[in-house]
């Protein structure tokens, strides 16, 4: 009995230590994002299934689910994750093939992304982005002293994110794996790979990546809609022109939420890849630099507990998931604002979408807990 009150007592006081910048930013993202999903799917779940509370209630099961597992993680050591490497990296690298296999893939919008699960589905790019960064921290901090060198340093990480990002390609996800190779150049230059090899190793990707555009029609408009989205407003250039509207019209306060005009079927998927676009039009400047200081806040206390780490494995660690969430926001918020082409990628921690909710929610749980143990360590 004693025993089991001296565990319940630890756990309070680790529970009671968390790092109240990140879980609130995190928190609040979270409770923002549900508020637009409602608002922006709207109508558009009452024409589809009959229930304008269809894709919000949804998006409620899928942020309990993160929630749970977040706070499992907050708890979970972080060395459990270096132990369990190898298998984490097998069953992503599965689900990434398993979406070929007929009747257990998906295919929507002419894209075979998901795996099946029952009544609902699963995108195994999202998990595997999650295993990439837990692969790379513990593979970078293991050869730290030879980083340097290509064969050991540089060639086995790309074969291992190579893999993954070639079997994204293949699923027609090209914004996903853009944000894996922007994960790997990043987090192996941090890691200590040399320039020229991660300079040489861009010079022979560009290629691929301009024939992966070249062979699709529908990427090759992006593009141009991207060079002049004004050439065609009611046609490719469609949706990046309403998005600009929706930050045009929002002004200071914004219409006010539920208020905003462009969900109304001139941005397709409003609850999705241009949910900030509804934001802006509905919550205005206010909205817009409320969600863009929460996620810099989430930045900064993750690149500060990475700094703060007494091993390179933490360092990595926290580095890779901050990176994780903090590179997909910046890109699609540079979509939507016509700063990229467009990618098809969410907001992280907003966007609709259960897949991309429950593992950015794991990222910030694992970030939670190195935030604890390094400063309990400290103190």
């Amino acid at each position: 009995m004693t025993e089991n009150r001296s565990r319940y007592r630890a756990m309070a006081r680790q529970a009671a230590s968390v790092d109240l910048w990140l879980l609130g930013s995190v928190l609040l993202l979270c409770g923002l994002g549900l508020i637009m999903v409602m608002s922006a799917s709207s109508v558009l779940a009452e024409g589809r299934y009959n229930d304008a509370y269809f894709l919000f209630k949804h998006q409620v099961l899928s942020l309990g689910l993160g929630l749970v597992l977040m706070i499992l993680c907050r708890f979970l050591p972080v060395s459990l994750y270096a132990k369990l490497i190898y298998p984490i990296l097998l069953l992503s690298l599965a689900g990434l093939i398993l979406v070929f296999v007929p009747g257990v893939g998906l295919t929507a919008g002419g894209a075979t992304r998901w795996l099946r699960l029952g009544s609902g589905s699963l995108q195994p790019s999202e998990p595997a982005k999650l295993a990439l960064v837990l692969f790379l921290a513990y593979s970078m901090a293991k050869k730290k002293e030879s980083m340097g060198s290509f064969s050991i340093g540089l060639l086995p990480h790309l074969l291992v994110a190579g893999l993954m990002i070639c079997l994204t390609l293949l699923q027609k996800d090209l914004g996903m794996a853009v944000i894996l190779t922007l994960l790997l150049l990043v987090m192996l230059y941090l890691g200590g790979a040399r320039l020229s090899h991660l300079l040489g190793f861009v010079v022979a990707a560009v290629p691929l990546g301009v024939l992966m555009v070249l062979i699709a029609p529908y990427r090759v408009k992006r593009f141009v809609t991207f060079a002049d989205p004004w050439a065609d407003p009611l046609g490719a250039g469609y949706q990046i022109v309403h998005s600009f509207l929706a930050f045009g019209s929002g002004g200071i306060f914004g219409a006010g939420i539920g208020s905003g005009h462009q969900k109304l079927g001139y941005l397709p998927e409003p609850h999705t890849d241009f949910i900030f676009s509804v934001l802006a039009e509905e919550a205005g400047f206010i909205g817009v630099g409320l969600v863009v200081v929460l996620f810099m806040i989430l930045a900064w206390r993750g690149f500060y507990w990475a700094r703060q780490a007494p091993d390179y494995y933490q360092r990595y660690l926290a580095t890779g998931l901050t990176l994780l969430i903090s590179i997909q926001a910046m890109v699609n918020m540079a979509v939507v604002l016509g700063l990229l082409p467009t990618t098809g990628l969410t907001l992280p921690l907003m966007s609709y979408g259960g897949s991309s909710l429950v593992v950015n929610l794991i990222a910030a749980g694992i970030l939670l807990r190195l935030s604890d143990t390094l400063r309990r360590s400290s103190v």
